[in-house]
């Protein structure tokens, strides 16, 4: 059973119209302990044949709760922080700025479960993660940041395998492991999209892994960026009243520095 504290959003199915992503992420991978980070809620094109890091539309926030996991274990509901950066209801986005009071790793999570409709009903089961790490020192962070390997419950769920923030740089492969209702989905195509790239519409094997028995997959960035980590999983046999399927999709947003800021490599 997943947590009914994560913030749930919309996906529509490859049979029907493209698929909306949403994904969160942070202004820095690293802040200082009494600093602030600003959380970022996104909605663009990464399902079907849209498949890049542009946003396509703006997420409505009010379908549930978002949510900060701080490493004591102490949990932050940012809903009511949530500010729209948009003139227009279908632009920009929305983001919250969170103070950090302790050191350690953090975990910001999004989720949603909704019917949509693009030509036929759909039960969509959605989430997204990003993770940070608060230090006392920006010059010499603790690499050591335990939590990040932890489920928490989703439906479809993104794992990190490797800490997805110290150390990382180019060189450091991004791991992760896809669950799904808490099993080891295989065979799932998982993108690594970098922000500024447009992945080719059939299997691009740059920036695309397929998971093992394990539900594994690894990409290996070359180059600082942020790269959206996305996964879908489509259940024709999980109908309902109401809808015809069940749509699963995760992401995982990776802020990967130019420099590792832990090894200065």
């Amino acid at each position: 059973m997943f947590r009914t504290n994560l913030l749930f959003v919309l996906f529509a199915a490859p049979s029907l119209a493209a698929a909306h992503d949403t994904w969160l992420q942070t202004n820095t991978q690293l802040v200082r302990v009494g600093d602030a980070v600003h959380i970022d809620l996104m909605l663009g094109n990464h399902g079907n044949d849209h498949r890049d890091f542009k946003l396509a539309s703006k997420v409505d926030p009010a379908g549930g709760t978002s949510v900060v996991f701080a490493p004591s274990g102490k949990q932050y509901d940012i809903f009511d922080r949530l500010i729209d950066l948009g003139y227009a209801p279908k632009e920009g986005f929305h983001s919250a700025k969170f103070a950090i009071a302790e050191p350690g790793l953090y975990i910001v999570a999004h989720a949603s479960d909704r019917i949509v409709n693009h030509g036929e009903p759909a039960r969509s089961l959605k989430s997204a993660k990003a993770y940070f790490v608060a230090s006392p020192s920006l010059d010499k962070p603790n690499p050591h940041n335990p939590g990040f390997d932890k489920p928490l419950g989703h439906p479809l769920e993104i794992v990190p395998q490797a800490n997805p923030v110290l150390p990382m740089g180019p060189g450091q492969a991004i791991r992760v492991q896809v669950l799904l209702k808490g099993q080891p989905l295989a065979n799932a195509r998982v993108s690594f999209i970098p922000r500024g790239a447009t992945l080719a519409e059939s299997f691009d094997e740059r920036y695309e892994r397929k998971t093992d028995d394990r539900g594994d997959a690894s990409f290996t960035p070359t180059t600082g960026n942020y790269y959206l980590v996305v996964v879908h999983h489509v259940s024709p046999d999980e109908k309902g009243a109401d809808y015809v399927q069940t749509n699963y999709s995760a992401t995982l947003a990776v802020l990967v520095p130019d420099i590792c800021p832990c090894c200065g490599e």
